[in-house]
């Protein structure tokens, strides 16, 4: 599917740091709906992260350990066999699949962790549904001794059952979920739940740019390193800045940090490509922006799929970590302001991209990323050979072989 900008606002100047407001809110999106009872953390976790993003000392050990423990930063690839194959534009990956743990994940997980020892927490949990979240999460608890819990659906831990054991391995208890669809949107509320018992003693590492203030804000701007390391290794490999960024967008943390600092570049389209499933139809995919409509989920108001009752409605989509009914509040607003366009890729496309892109690349690409690939191939084709197109290759496909052997019928 084709992106195009959506109609309801007319472009206009982009001040990227003027949101969110003190609220919460990106535009009519964002704020905060959540019980009593979290408010008051909520509040907590916003004071300290404003004290901490403010402290060169904080930064200064958030730098070092996402260059010595992540392995930050990441290259900028230049895709030459892709580039060939399409003979359009330049194609360069942005190579976060090469962090520890194998996806950006880690980039926010560093991060809130280090948080929640300036607030005196030792216990956390987090939701996962590729389970790379999960990974990186457990990978952090690890690494500071903080007990960790982490909340996967159980038809999620199933087809991510290599995630799983490598969360185990290092110490993380893993809860199947099996209310609902067993899937991430019901990780989250089992998430939710415990936190709401545990307040005090627990810090929520949540995964994506989504919930309530001042997750999505705080999630963006641990994850805006790949946006300035794209930036500085474009200009100085090329001289100058992309024509096109292309990223997969489930909740959208690795597409909001990866567009972020070009939000202002009004010569760089930015596009984000969500999960078409087997189609546009009811039940069958996690576009939001095909067919969805304002509403809360989960702490935040933006679009949701859901039904005339303004019921959630069920999505699919072969990548665990795209299927979610609602997007983060931030890409809301840009799409609204015609800033981010939006795609979609369905699941027989991406299943023949992930093996294109082994092929020709040698690179193994996420389900999730492989979205991302989808439409980065066709814009290519269509781009001239003079322009740049870049690709955020957000994590490494090493946990979707089996289900991909599983689906091609291929016995392991």
């Amino acid at each position: 599917m084709t992106a195009t900008p959506s109609p309801a606002v007319a472009a206009e100047p982009i001040d990227r740091f003027s949101l969110p407001d003190a609220g919460g809110h990106f535009g009519r999106y964002g704020g905060v709906f959540v019980p009593e009872t979290l408010m008051t953390a909520l509040q907590d976790l916003g004071a300290v992260y404003e004290k901490a993003r403010l402290d060169p000392a904080f930064q200064a050990e958030l730098k070092n350990h996402l260059k010595e423990f992540a392995g930050r930063p990441t290259e900028l690839y230049f895709a030459e066999r892709l580039t060939r194959h399409c003979g359009g534009a330049k194609i360069y990956l942005k190579r976060e699949d090469l962090l520890h743990t194998g996806a950006h994940k880690i980039n926010n997980a560093l991060g809130q962790a280090l948080l929640a020892l300036r607030m005196g927490k030792k216990r956390i949990i987090a939701e996962t549904g590729a389970g790379q979240h999960g990974v990186a999460t457990a990978a952090v608890c690890a690494k500071f001794g903080l007990e960790c819990v982490v909340y996967m659906g159980a038809v999620d831990m199933e087809r991510q059952s290599l995630n799983v054991f490598r969360m185990r391995l290092m110490g993380a208890e893993v809860r199947a979920v099996t209310s609902g669809q067993k899937t991430l949107k019901d990780a989250v509320n089992e998430a939710m739940r415990d936190w709401v018992t545990n307040v005090r003693s627990t810090h929520y590492i949540l995964g994506s740019a989504l919930g309530s203030h001042p997750y999505p804000m705080m999630v963006r701007d641990f994850h805006r390193v790949i946006g300035q390391e794209t930036k500085a290794q474009l200009l100085a490999r090329e001289g100058r800045l992309p024509d096109e960024m292309i990223a997969c967008v489930g909740g959208g943390s690795n597409a909001i940090g990866f567009f972020f600092d070009f939000l202002e570049d009004k010569s760089v389209r930015l596009v984000g490509v969500e999960a078409g499933g087997r189609g546009i139809k009811r039940g069958e995919h996690a576009a939001r922006f095909e067919g969805g409509k304002l509403g809360i989920l989960q702490g935040a108001k933006t679009y949701i799929l859901q039904d005339p009752d303004g019921q959630i409605e069920l999505t699919h989509s072969v990548s665990a970590g795209l299927d979610y009914a609602a997007i983060g509040p931030e890409h809301a607003y840009y799409r609204d302001r015609q800033r981010i366009d939006y795609a979609y890729a369905c699941d027989d496309e991406v299943m023949e991209t992930f093996q294109l892109v082994s092929r020709l690349e040698g690179i193994i690409p996420a389900l999730e990323s492989t979205h991302a690939f989808v439409h980065g191939l066709k814009r290519a084709k269509a781009m001239r050979s003079d322009e740049i197109l870049v690709i955020n290759l957000s994590g490494r496909g090493d946990k979707d072989v089996n289900q991909v052997a599983k689906i091609l019928g291929v016995s392991l």
